[in-house]
C-alpha cells in the first residue's frame, strides 16, 4: 500500500492511495464552488459524492479503480479513507476554523441530521435504519463503511442520524447532503478567531 500526499496550498489537497484492492486519487478544494469529477464505478455512490461537493461547496475530483468484480466494499471504504486524508491535509493545523458543523436536510418524507467536530479524535456514531438493502448497485451497508473510513483518517467526530424516511434513496441522499453542509460549516474560517486553534488544548 502507498499513500502519497502531494504539496498543495492550505485549502487544497491531492492524495493518492494505492492498494491491491483499489487505486484512488482524490483532489479537493475546500474553497470551491461545488464542482465535481467523479468516477468510482458505482453510479449511486458517484451521485452521493456529488451531493457532498455541491452542498459542501467543495470542488471534488475522485478517480477510483477498484475490485468491483468482487463487490463495492473496498471501493466505497477506501474512497472514504482517501477523502478523509485529503480533508485532514487541506485543513492543516485547523487554526481559525469554525471546527464544529451541523445540518438538518429533508428530502420529501426523509430527514437526516449530521453533526461534525474536527476534533482530532476519530469517532463515528450513526443511527440509520435503511429500508432497502441496495440502491442500484450500491449496498446501503457501505454507507457506514464510507463514513467510518472518513472519520478515521480525517480525525473527526461525526454523528449521523436518519430521523425519518421510507425511501432508501431519500434516506441516503439526506445524509450525504447534510454531511456536505456540516463539513462546509466546520471548515469555514471564523473571522473572530483568525489564526487561533479552536481548542483550549492549543492543538487539534
Amino acid at each position: 500500500m502507498s499513500e502519497l500526499a502531494h504539496p498543495s496550498s492550505a485549502r487544497t489537497a491531492e492524495v493518492t492511495r494505492n492498494t491491491r484492492e483499489t487505486r484512488i486519487t482524490v483532489r479537493i478544494n475546500l474553497d470551491g464552488t461545488g464542482q465535481s469529477k467523479l468516477l468510482t464505478g458505482i453510479g449511486f455512490f458517484d451521485h452521493m459524492l456529488d451531493q457532498i461537493a455541491r452542498h459542501g461547496m467543495i470542488d471534488l475530483d475522485v478517480h477510483c479503480e477498484g475490485d468491483l468484480h468482487i463487490d463495492g466494499h473496498h471501493t466505497v471504504e477506501d474512497v472514504g479513507i482517501t477523502l478523509g486524508l485529503a480533508v485532514a491535509k487541506a485543513v492543516g493545523d485547523k487554526a481559525g476554523l469554525t471546527r464544529y458543523g451541523h445540518s438538518y436536510v429533508p428530502l420529501d418524507e426523509a430527514l437526516s441530521r449530521v453533526v461534525i467536530d474536527l476534533s482530532g479524535r476519530p469517532g463515528l456514531h450513526m443511527d440509520v435504519k435503511f429500508t432497502a438493502g441496495s440502491i442500484g448497485a450500491f449496498d446501503t451497508q457501505l454507507t457506514f463503511e464510507f463514513f467510518q473510513g472518513f472519520v478515521n483518517h480525517a480525525l473527526a467526530t461525526v454523528h449521523i442520524d436518519n430521523l425519518k424516511g421510507h425511501n432508501a434513496h431519500h434516506q441516503a441522499e439526506t445524509m450525504f447532503k447534510a454531511f456536505g453542509r456540516a463539513l462546509r460549516m466546520a471548515t469555514t474560517a471564523d473571522p473572530r478567531s483568525a489564526g487561533v486553534i479552536p481548542s483550549t488544548k492549543g492543538s487539534l
